[in-house]
Formats: structure tokens, sequence, C-alpha cells
């Protein structure tokens, strides 16, 4: 009987003892060991108290060492020189190799975050940040070896918040456009790294910082800089490339504000090409919006598609004038949108919606490569995904997982790096995934989300605090 009776007690102790320890494991955690990923609940920030006191006045360029390659090939800035995540590079590629991979040719240390390269004329241009002096660093690198040619900056209060840096810079001629993380917008001399303007959107046009700063990346085309400032009166603006001076803004009558999304250039198809209409589309937190590219127009808005919690995917546009839209946030999946025109008015239309198990994404946008739309969904920790236009799976990567990693496609090849630095090869086929070969860039790699860029065969990819240049180029 005694034996029965301390067999039926070590379990039932056991089972107390467990339940007390989880009530004081429960007690006395830190609340971010349980909260979603979100300032405030993880030792951050929600916001910088106040806008920095320091005139916003740029330093003069402080000359490097390094010098420019003879290396050809160009990446202008987020997801390409066509805003598609594709390169238009020519230079041929390894499909197989030997050994350790690909050779690692450079690898420096950056600031905390998420910040990528764009790349011309044998130039690496990384928008990076000085902690010691509080300063948004313009750093121009050579593509041959990653040592600094020059280096601009001015004033900037930024404290740790999932890292400290953000966005891509924009190239267009002898022009450079950045926008930090606290929405000064500044554009830059490529060649001298002298300032040629610079302002706060905040101060500018009333826009209000996100939670984990500014995601949105400048748009820079035939001579104008298109910004969503989201503020009081101006939801859109395109500004002149060499003065920064206003062309036009759009309304914001909705009083939207900005969303960690970039705007991405749409060409409307109409019945005769004549009247094909270009338009900018932007995700705000309200919903949708395509304003005119000539004169910032308000053509249409959608509301269906809100934010929820935040949105950081692009729109992109899709034929049929469908545009495909991502989050990866409170459940949400993906929607198609369809614009047209009713009695010469432009209408969006919502969509089929795509369930979070067919595809999502939380940091990255899709990309749309041979009528066929290829991404990492967010759902089953990071599948990459091919998909038909209508959103119907066609194959997945299985047990291959990138988690919240970057994409992109060049010489038919799909690029994709895991968030934990694992560089993969496959081929970009709606066929099956076939992936090629694979290579650990970082060792114990770390948040690796930054957009890649590749210019003449040269790969550059980034971890939390590594940026690192591959040579990809077939060996002879």
């Amino acid at each position: 009987m005694k034996n029965t009776r301390l067999t039926l007690l070590f379990p039932a102790s056991a089972a107390v003892i467990c339940v007390l320890l989880v009530l004081l494991w429960t007690t006395f955690s830190r609340p971010h060991q349980f909260a979603r990923r979100k300032p405030g609940l993880d030792d951050t920030p929600d916001k910088v108290n106040s806008l920095d006191v320091r005139p916003l006045v740029a330093a003069e360029p402080v000359p490097g060492s390094g010098t420019a390659s003879k290396i050809a090939g160009v990446w202008t800035g987020f997801r390409g020189e066509n805003r598609d995540a594709i390169s238009t590079d020519t230079t041929p590629l390894g499909r197989a190799w030997s050994g350790d991979g690909p050779e690692t040719i450079w690898q420096i240390e950056v600031e905390e975050g998420y910040a990528s390269a764009a790349i011309r004329d044998g130039k690496v241009y990384l928008l990076d940040y000085d902690a010691e002096h509080r300063l948004d660093v313009l750093r121009c690198l050579s593509l041959d070896d990653g040592q600094e040619i020059w280096r601009s900056s001015y004033p900037a209060d930024v404290s740790p918040n999932h890292g400290m840096t953000r966005t891509i810079p924009a190239i267009e001629d002898d022009f450079i456009v950045t926008i930090g993380p606290r929405c000064d917008v500044a554009c830059w001399d490529t060649k001298t790294g002298e300032n040629r303007w610079l302002f706060s959107m905040v101060k500018r046009y009333g826009s209000e910082e996100r939670q984990w700063y500014t995601g949105q990346c400048p748009l820079v085309e035939n001579g104008r800089v298109i910004l969503a400032p989201c503020g009081n009166d101006a939801l859109l603006v395109a500004l002149d490339l060499a003065s920064g001076d206003e062309i036009w803004r759009s309304p914001n009558p909705r009083s939207w504000k900005m969303s960690h999304g970039s705007i991405m250039p749409i060409e409307y198809q109409a019945e005769s090409p004549e009247d094909n209409q270009r338009m900018y589309v932007y995700c705000g937190t309200g919903g949708v919006v395509g304003v005119s590219a000539d004169d910032g127009t308000l053509l249409w808005d959608e509301t269906s598609w809100d934010e929820h919690f935040a949105t950081s995917p692009s729109p992109i546009g899709l034929a049929g004038n469908q545009i495909f839209l991502c989050s990866g946030y409170d459940r949400i999946g993906a929607m198609f949108l369809k614009i047209g025109q009713e009695e010469g008015q432009y209408v969006a239309v919502a969509g089929e919606k795509l369930d979070r198990k067919d595809f999502n994404s939380e940091q990255q946008t899709p990309i749309v490569y041979k009528n066929h739309l290829f991404g990492v969904r967010k759902h089953r920790g990071g599948q990459f995904v091919c998909l038909d236009l209508a959103g119907k799976e066609l194959w997945n990567s299985g047990r291959d997982k990138f988690g919240h990693g970057p994409y992109m496609i060049a010489d038919d090849l799909i690029l994709i790096l895991a968030d934990d630095g694992r560089l993969l090869a496959a081929e970009a086929s709606a066929e099956a995934y076939h992936p090629l070969w694979e290579k650990q860039i970082f060792a114990d790699g770390n948040e690796a989300w930054g957009p890649m860029a590749i210019a003449g065969g040269r790969l550059i990819v980034r971890d939390l605090t590594r940026m690192t240049c591959i040579d990809l180029r077939v060996s002879f």
C-alpha cells in the first residue's frame, strides 16, 4: 500500500513543481520573450523622442584610399534598373562549383541593419550609420576590394530598433538619392560625394516616422525623385533631381500614413496604346493608391487592402492591368487588384485573395518572371514557391527554407539568401524546384534580410552586421 501511495505521490509532486516553475518563469521573465517582434517590447524605443537638434547640414566628403573597379555592370537601386529584381546583365554565372563554391572577394563590417547596395561605374554605394558620431553616412566603395573611395554624412539621431539602417540609394546620371532612417532625403554627386540638397520629410511635409524607421527606398527616373511622404496634404511628390524643388504633389484626402514599402511604377495598358498611362502605385496605411506619373493626379485608390500592423512588400504589376499585393502580419496573405476604367475614370476593384498558407510575405517583394510569380512564403518557415498568375502553386522548395531572406534573378538563376546567411542558386523555371548549389556566406549568419545587388557577376549580400562581395562569374 505504501509503495502504491509513493508511486502516485511522485508524479503528482513533479507536476506541481513544474507548474510552480512555469508560474515563476512567466512572472519574472522579460516581456519580449512572449511578445511579437514589436518596438517597445524588445528593449528598443518606440521612436526617438525628438528630432535631432543639430542643424540638418551635410558635412564635406571625406576621401578614402579606394579606387573604382573596371568591372562593368549596374544595379541602380531598389530591385535593380527596372525595379523588378531581375538583372539585365549578360555576364554568365556559374551553375556548378568545386571545392568551397564561389569565391568571396571581400567583406566589410557595417552598422546593424538591412540597408543594401546600389552599384555603378565600379562603385558600390551604401547608406550606413556612424553610431559614435550619430551620423547617416553614404559610403562609396570599390567593387574590387570594398575599400572606401569617399564618405559623406549628415546628423541623425538613430537608436537600435531592429537594426539602424533600412534603405537602398537610387542612381541616375551623376546623382544618387538616399532616404535615411528618420525620413531625411538627400541628393549627392556620385563622383565626389558632395551634397546637392538635403531636407527632412517630417519638417517639409509633416511625415510620420514609422515604428521601425523608414523602409521606403527612393524612386528616381527621368530627372525626377518620386517620394511618398504621406504628409498632411502630400501623399506622393515629385522633385527635380538636380535641385530638390517640388514639381508636383498628390493630395492625401484619406490622411494615410507612410508604410515600410516603396513606390512602384506600373504601366496601365489601355485599348488604344496612345491612351496607356504610367502610374506610381503605393501601399499606404489605409490602402493602395495610383497617381499619374506625369503630374501626380490621383487616379484611383482602394481601401480593402489596409495595413495590418505593418506593410513592407511593395505592389507589383501583372499582365491584364492587375496588381499583386502581399503582407505577412496578422494572418494576412495576398490579394489581386484589378485596374480598369468606367466612364473615363480609373477604378480599382479588389479581386481574389490568397490565404496566408498559399502565399504571404513579411518583408520581401515577389518577382514576376516569364509570366510566373516567385517568392519566399513566410508561412511554413520560408519556403520558396512558384505560383502562376492566378495564385496557384506550381512548386515549393520543400525542406529548403529561407526565413525572411531576399532573392533575385540573374542569368536565368534564382539566387536566394536564407536569413542565416546561406546562399542558394536554383533554376529559374516554373517546371520544378531544381537547386544547383549552395554556400554558407556568413558563419553564424543573423537576419540576412537586406536585398541583394549584382553587377558584372559580382553579388553583394549582407547580414545584420556584415556586407560581402561574391564572384559568381563562370570560371574559365
